[in-house]
C-alpha cells in the first residue's frame, strides 16, 4: 500500500484515514506532527487541508502570534505558510530518485491579510519528472473572501540523490 510513498504522503494517508480520527482531526494531528519536523513552521499553527502530489494547501489562523502592529497577518508568517505548504508539496511529489532544497523565494504582498489565510502551492508533475536543477513552485495566499494577499514563487534546487 505504502510502496513508493514518501513518509510526509504516508502520515497524511495514515492520520486523515483513520475512520475515528479521519477529518479534521486526523489533519490536526498531521499538521502538529508536520510542524515538529521543522519547528519553525509550529509558530504559525498551520492547519493541512489538502495534501496531493503537485497540490498542497494550509491555513494560518489569524490570530495574536502571527499579527503584526495594525493587526494583520504579519508578512513573515505569510512567507512560512507558503514555504511550508511548499515543502510538503516537494516531500509528495518528488520523484524516488531525487532531492530538493530551497534555493529562494519570491513573493508580492497584494492585499491585506485580514482574515485566516488560506496558503497553497503548485507545481506540475511534468516539472518534476524532467527536473535537473532549478524548479519553480507557485505560491500564493489567499484571505477568506477569496482575496491573494500574497503571491509569488519558491525556487527549489532538484538534483539526483547520490
Amino acid at each position: 500500500m505504502f510502496a513508493g510513498m514518501s513518509m510526509v504522503q504516508k502520515l497524511w494517508d495514515v492520520t486523515t484515514g483513520v475512520p475515528v480520527v479521519g477529518g479534521s482531526v486526523g489533519k490536526r494531528v498531521f499538521s502538529f506532527a508536520f510542524a515538529q519536523k521543522a519547528p519553525y513552521f509550529a509558530s504559525i499553527h498551520p492547519r493541512f487541508t489538502v495534501v496531493e502530489p503537485n497540490h498542497v494547501e494550509l491555513r494560518i489562523p489569524k490570530r495574536r502570534s502571527v499579527q503584526n502592529h495594525i493587526g494583520t497577518v504579519h508578512a513573515i508568517a505569510l512567507c512560512n505558510g507558503l514555504e511550508s505548504a511548499m515543502g510538503a508539496l516537494a516531500e509528495v511529489t518528488i520523484p524516488a530518485d531525487k532531492r530538493w532544497i530551497p534555493k529562494g523565494m519570491e513573493v508580492a504582498y497584494t492585499a491585506k491579510a485580514t482574515s485566516d489565510i488560506t496558503c497553497i502551492a503548485e507545481t506540475d508533475q511534468e516539472q518534476w519528472d524532467e527536473a535537473d536543477g532549478d524548479l519553480p513552485v507557485r505560491v500564493r495566499g489567499v484571505r477568506d473572501d477569496g482575496t491573494v494577499v500574497v503571491e509569488g514563487t519558491i525556487r527549489l534546487w532538484v538534483t539526483p540523490k547520490a
